[in-house]
């Protein structure tokens, strides 16, 4: 079994747990922006797939106490490179440190790029190494001097599904809004609404979660390039995941935005995410919607602070108070910097969940609607 670890934003943990958990993964280790589990490198390969929050995915060849660079240099050179680095392979060093002797993260990663050199030409015996194949990045994690060194498999960050062509200012990163989407326990047979959809970001990762759409199936990851990797194996859980795809969900779905190319990067965004069908997207200010007390949910990311552009802060959170005031069995999702959404949002505060987009601290503003009597 390999020691596979998993990055996300702070504030996302427990839900990539839980997704673990559903897939059956065991004696999952969690600690602040990470997770540990063990699997094979087929396991690796379908979490890069199916991960909805999670950052990347690393893969630990080694681990071992280093407290001098001499130390970190002589350990990382006993590391056979040869058995996972072609000599045309562009490798690089990244390196994170915590609370560790070692704290220059440019000398780590020139003193560990040293030192897989010195491995790869005990086999290679050449000067130069040209890099022009594929790109393997290694990441040394040091923490309290012990050093865990890591591929890291997902190249690109998870949150890069594939199918957003662009998208307007400040979007929201598609790991956080498929978040938004598990914190709301959304289900098919819901209304799902977004008075303020943006690129559409929000309800594309609700309608793929409900296909049964995996967020990585549209994309490429390093892995698939490296030497120690079955790429065969890989094209068979894809073809696997395809067929699972379930299209029988009849889907109720609403976005809604003043920006009449917003509407239009929406529809292309969910063209390209197989779930156009799922989601009507019209060009109209959320104030002219009309909506029914039907237990219905709303997520969004409304303009606030660089997104505001022609809209004024308090006037958008008097929108929402005033279209949800008297639909009392609608849940609201809400994610913000702006502090005053709670002041001008008439309803009882649920939860309120501290997350990040990037590197921006935003809250998730949480008002549970009335359950429906069974």
């Amino acid at each position: 079994m390999e020691k596979i670890l998993i990055t996300t934003s702070f504030g996302l943990e427990s839900l990539v747990k839980r997704q673990l958990q559903e897939e059956n993964f065991k004696n999952i280790k969690v600690d602040n922006g990470m997770l540990t589990i063990n699997g094979s490198l087929k396991d690796m390969a379908y979490l890069n797939l199916s991960l909805r929050e999670a950052d990347r995915v690393y893969l630990e060849i080694k681990s071992f106490e280093a407290k001098t660079f001499d130390e970190l240099f002589e350990k990382m050179k006993a590391i056979d490179w040869f058995d996972y680095i072609r000599e045309d392979d562009n490798f690089m060093v990244n390196a994170r440190t915590f609370k560790s002797k070692l704290h220059s993260i440019p000398s780590i990663q020139s003193i560990g790029e040293k030192a897989v050199i010195e491995s790869l030409r005990r086999k290679y015996k050449i000067g130069t190494f040209k890099k022009t194949n594929a790109r393997v990045k290694i990441e040394l994690m040091i923490e309290k001097n012990v050093v865990s060194v890591c591929f890291d498999t997902s190249g690109d960050g998870l949150h890069k599904r594939g199918y957003r062509e662009d998208s307007v200012k400040a979007p929201l990163r598609e790991n956080l809004a498929a978040a938004l989407v598990d914190l709301s326990f959304y289900k098919y047979d819901r209304f799902l609404v977004d008075g303020f959809c943006g690129s559409g970001t929000i309800l594309i990762e609700a309608a793929r979660k409900e296909r049964g759409i995996l967020p990585g199936i549209d994309r490429n990851f390093d892995f698939t390039k490296y030497l120690f990797f079955n790429t065969e194996e890989f094209e068979k859980i894809k073809k696997e995941a395809y067929e699972r795809i379930d299209f029988s969900k009849k889907l109720n779905i609403l976005g809604s935005d003043i920006s009449k190319r917003a509407i239009e990067l929406s529809k292309i965004n969910a063209l390209n995410a197989g779930v156009e069908e799922d989601i009507t997207f019209i060009n109209n200010n959320f104030k002219d919607i009309n909506l029914r007390d039907n237990y219905g949910i709303f997520i969004s990311n409304p303009p606030y602070g660089e997104r505001l552009s022609r809209f004024d802060t308090k006037e958008v959170n008097n929108l929402i108070n005033n279209k949800f005031k008297k639909l009392s069995t609608w849940s609201l999702f809400i994610i913000s910097s702006d502090k005053n959404i709670d002041k001008n949002i008439k309803k009882r505060l649920s939860k309120k969940r501290k997350l990040y987009n990037g590197g921006q601290k935003v809250d998730l503003y949480q008002y549970f609607g009335k359950k429906a009597q069974i």
